[in-house]
């Protein structure tokens, strides 16, 4: 059955593999606001556990705002977790009372168990030498959803992150910002491992290894879409979850079809994840809206994932299938 906890609603979400469970953390806000838009400024960081991929044990909550005057103060946004050196590390987005919760910020956190974390403080925020640090047309400065994830050697910790150009067509400089750290303490960021000019943000990003090529999943809404894609003969606007391709870890990446992997003008799909779960990839979304266009704020059952020939990622949705 989906994930759709009794009084919260569920979206953006993150795996870690542990003793033969699955552990999935999730934004969620109480359903008692009534209106979904009223979420962001109210979210914390939810926790469940499966064996089966299907029947969740939900968990008390991972993470919450931080103290009066941290840059995570007003809420904390999606993030990843990470084994390292013996311990489990927990990136996140925070943003603040002081800045309406306009200025976003990657911290990190640790644990020994993955329930019980513990703050180590501000992490990464937006360079000004290759990121837009002032505010975007939505009056943000993106510098969120941050994915870790090691080196070849497994020394040296990444973090990608959604973030935009200092240049590029305004409706389109959504790029995945990289940085890292080798101490987990003093944390450099580098230049963007994707060009602009597709989209104005490119959301909730994955960076994972599947048919023999390196892939990052993202998400966009139908308004993401810049204006020079949308001109391109057979592009249509989806929401949902896409990815990117490259041959190396680190880049450079670039879209391979415009085709979503997993998108509708609903939005069904969204912030989609990979999950290799007993030698099968899985695909998980969070269903954004429900077929009659109501946002519905629940995790979905498992999907298969099969690689072509042509190397290229399809995902078995529900429903008739896509032409």
């Amino acid at each position: 059955m989906p994930l759709r906890p009794p009084d919260h609603w569920l979206w953006d979400f993150w795996f870690a593999q542990d003793a033969g469970e699955v552990h999935v953390f999730y934004l969620q806000a109480p359903r008692s606001l009534g209106d979904p838009d009223l979420r962001h400024h109210h979210a914390t960081i939810g926790h469940a556990v499966t064996r089966d991929l299907r029947r969740w044990r939900v968990l008390p909550e991972a993470l919450g705002p931080g103290p009066p005057g941290g840059f995570d103060d007003l809420a904390t946004w999606t993030g990843s977790v990470l084994r390292h050196d013996g311990r489990w590390l927990l990136a996140y987005t925070g943003v603040s009372r002081a800045e309406h919760g306009l200025v976003q910020r990657v911290g990190l956190a640790t644990s020994a168990d993955l329930t019980t974390w513990t703050r180590q403080g501000l992490a990464l925020e937006a360079d000004a030498r290759w990121y837009d640090d002032g505010p975007a047309p939505s009056g943000e400065v993106h510098w969120r959803d941050p994915w870790l994830a090691l080196d070849e050697d497994g020394r040296r910790v990444h973090v990608l992150v959604t973030a935009r150009a200092r240049s590029g067509p305004a409706d389109a400089r959504g790029v995945i910002g990289h940085g890292w750290s080798d101490d987990l303490l003093t944390w450099e960021a580098g230049p963007p491992l994707t060009a602009p000019g597709e989209f104005a943000q490119l959301e909730v990003p994955q960076l994972v290894r599947v048919g023999g090529a390196w892939r990052i999943l993202f998400s966009a809404t139908e308004g993401d879409h810049g204006a020079a894609r949308r001109s391109r003969p057979g592009v249509v606007a989806e929401c949902g979850t896409h990815y990117l391709t490259a041959p190396e870890r680190f880049g450079p990446y670039a879209l391979s079809t415009d085709a979503f992997l997993a998108g509708d003008p609903v939005g069904r799909w969204y912030a989609g994840r990979l999950l290799r779960h007993e030698g099968a990839w899985h695909f998980f979304a969070w269903r954004l809206r429900d077929e009659r266009g109501a946002f519905a704020g629940e995790l979905s059952d498992p999907m298969p994932v099969t690689v072509g020939a042509d190397g290229s990622l399809e995902v078995a949705l529900p429903g008739p299938r896509r032409r």
